[in-house]
């Protein structure tokens, strides 16, 4: 079946990892084998043989770059010019994979319906371009809101305001705090520039402003559910109460630690933490089950976002194994419009609905 994976950090692997994605993952694995720079060497699940062989012919793809205070602890750029470079650093490889016939950016609905015809025209995806939506995962990088246009001139068509930790316009997972006026005054401008906001990774307050002020489209490209592991990295039944009434779509992710409750980093392993692909699906289900239907639920994996096969479910080997998906939502007892609607369709409603 047709699948879209709406959040893959394909730019951050290829500069930063120095993965040439364009390699089966087995000889991305080999070359690594020896490495132990990362947790996540030789244990990758991404490249574009295995996006084709999943039919995984559409995916939002991210620029990220982190500014970090002297007093942040995380990893980033130490001023937002610097971060600025590394998203340009990364938008010239997406171009370089368009200039070997890799990739496609997609970016209004002409670009859409093309993409999707060519991807279901019945041929083989073998030699076919994998299209992207340019997403930016945290807006720490854009120095001023002049950068914003400049961005989307460039094609960049959502924006998660947030990452981790306190951003310069946004406050993230485990941070907390209202949006700033930089903050506001990016989503207002977002909104006349038609993109789309993207909710994942916002702390509880300043999730709750941006609801409040973005009259445009709202999506979170890939969050489980609080309910099920209680973290302030997953949408509450409130929160996704007020995603459903905006008309959102929320990516079933799969890191590990935010599919089952008890994850110990660097210790748990998803077999013994029983983390298999029925996880997402119980979040997705979570999710179905508060909206009453099945339109607010796709996938959005996240997958090689900085770990591989150790921390993701024991049941995939690489992202081609999203085809099991289907299989398992019917037994689970979703029709098979449902099981549409989870693995493409909503994300294209989603997509034409923002882009008409």
């Amino acid at each position: 079946m047709f699948t879209i994976d709406a959040h893959l950090d394909l730019s951050m692997n290829a500069l930063e990892w120095n993965r040439d994605l364009r390699q089966p993952v087995l000889a991305i694995r080999s070359r690594e084998a020896e490495l132990q720079d990362k947790p996540d060497r030789g244990r990758g699940v991404v490249a574009f043989p295995e996006l084709r062989k999943g039919n995984i012919g559409l995916v939002v793809a991210t620029q990220i770059g982190r500014y970090v205070a002297p007093d942040n602890p995380l990893p980033g750029w130490h001023s937002p010019e610097q971060a600025w470079a590394q998203t340009q650093g990364q938008l010239a490889w997406y171009k370089a994979m368009e200039d070997a016939g890799e990739m496609v950016m997609i970016k209004d609905l002409s670009a859409l319906e093309q993409h999707i015809a060519l991807w279901n025209d019945g041929t083989p995806p073998d030699n076919k371009p994998i299209g992207y939506i340019l997403s930016l995962e945290g807006a720490d990088s854009l120095v001023t809101l002049d950068y914003l246009h400049r961005a989307y001139e460039n094609g960049l068509r959502a924006v998660g305001p947030a990452h981790y930790g306190p951003g310069r316009y946004a406050n993230g997972t485990d941070a907390t705090g209202h949006l700033n006026e930089q903050g506001r005054q990016l989503i207002r401008e977002m909104e006349k520039l038609n993109m789309i906001l993207d909710a994942t990774h916002l702390c509880d307050d300043a999730f709750c402003d941006a609801m409040d002020i973005f009259n445009g489209a709202v999506w979170a490209s890939h969050n489980n559910c609080r309910a099920l592991v209680d973290h302030n990295r997953q949408f509450s039944d409130e929160m996704i109460k007020i995603l459903v009434q905006k008309g959102a779509v929320i990516g079933g992710a799969l890191d590990a630690w935010m599919m089952v409750p008890g994850w110990v980093r660097a210790q748990s392993t998803p077999e013994g933490m029983h983390c298999n692909l029925e996880k997402l699906i119980d979040h997705m289900d979570h999710i179905c089950q508060i909206a009453g239907n099945s339109l607010h639920v796709g996938i959005g994996t996240d997958l090689d976002g900085a770990f591989g096969k150790e921390q993701c479910p024991y049941d995939l080997e690489t992202i081609a194994d999203l085809q099991k998906l289907p299989d398992m939502l019917s037994a689970r007892g979703y029709q098979a419009a449902d099981i549409e609607n989870i693995m493409h369709g909503n994300w294209l409603r989603f997509l034409r609905n923002a882009w008409k």
